[in-house]
């Protein structure tokens, strides 16, 4: 691959999330948000020579997945469209903040994750990520499934103290 592929993947990869959600946001059905977030990255790649270095990736991202959207909902007119392109522009702030405030919630919570005693972080592991039921996780580790359900409270009590400690001292 060559230095630009590399550099676009890279930055897709890092704000495909919150561009998705941007979408996602703007546009009620699934089928249509995700054929626009196709045809949104297809246009990214093509005008990436257009795209400065330094700049805001996600910013250049979403303002083309904006105009996808208007496009789609021009094609659409015939159908019933709620909001109006100004509605539609403001949506799309608010959604832009709102994944911003998610992203730090994110980085709160991986630091206040990091700070969790090992076991405890293996136990969110096996309930969240790996998705394991209460059961499983008590066989596992060889505790009663009440000590399991105990542990994951204090745990969850322990982890949203300190994410909203992180915001605030973040704000």
């Amino acid at each position: 691959m060559d230095d630009a592929t590399t550099a676009f993947l890279e930055l897709l990869t890092k704000h495909e999330r919150p561009l998705s959600l941007y979408v996602h946001g703007l546009v009620p059905r699934d089928s249509a948000a995700e054929d626009i977030l196709q045809q949104t990255k297809m246009l990214l790649w093509k005008h990436f020579k257009d795209f400065e270095p330094g700049t805001n990736f996600l910013a250049w991202a979403r303002k083309t997945a904006f105009h996808q959207i208007l496009t789609h909902r021009r094609q659409k007119k015939r159908e019933h469209l709620p909001l109006d392109e100004v509605a539609l522009e403001a949506l799309g702030h608010a959604v832009s903040d709102l994944a911003v405030e998610g992203s730090a919630r994110q980085d709160a919570l991986r630091a206040c994750m990091a700070r969790l005693p090992v076991e405890h972080r293996r136990l969110i592991s096996l309930r969240y990520f790996e998705e394991m039921e209460i059961g499983q996780i008590a066989g596992r580790i060889r505790r009663s499934e009440m000590a399991v359900y105990r542990a994951l409270s204090r745990i969850r009590m322990t982890l949203m103290q300190c994410i909203e400690k992180q915001m605030e001292a973040h704000s």
